[in-house]
C-alpha cells in the first residue's frame, strides 16, 4: 500500500502564485480605472484573502507534523475557493467590458 501523497508544498507553490497573479489584476483594475465600474477587483480581493490563508495553512501543515493531514486539507479547501472566486472575478470582468 502506498503511503498517502503530501501536496502541501504544491498548494503553497500554486497558492502564492495566484496570488500575485490575483493581485496583479487588482492593480490592473485600478490603474485602468476600471474598478469603479465592476465588481470583479471586490471578487478577486476575497481570491487574494483565499489564497493567503491557503499559503498560511500549507506553510503550517509544512511545519506541524501532528496536524498536517487536517491542514492541508483546509489548506485545499481554501486554495479551490479562492480559484473559483478567480474565476468568478474574471468572468464578471469579461461580461461588464462586453
Amino acid at each position: 500500500m502506498k503511503p498517502p501523497v503530501q501536496r502541501t508544498h504544491h498548494i503553497l507553490s500554486a497558492a502564492s502564485n495566484l496570488l500575485g497573479i490575483t493581485l496583479l489584476i487588482i492593480a490592473g483594475l485600478h490603474i485602468s480605472k476600471t474598478s469603479a465600474n465592476t465588481f470583479a477587483d471586490e471578487i478577486a480581493w476575497g481570491g487574494a484573502v483565499c489564497f493567503s490563508v491557503s499559503c498560511l495553512a500549507s506553510y503550517a501543515a509544512l511545519r506541524d507534523e501532528k496536524d498536517s493531514a487536517r491542514l492541508e486539507a483546509f489548506a485545499d479547501l481554501v486554495f479551490m475557493l479562492g480559484l473559483g472566486l478567480l474565476m468568478i472575478s474574471i468572468i464578471v470582468l469579461g461580461l461588464s467590458q462586453a
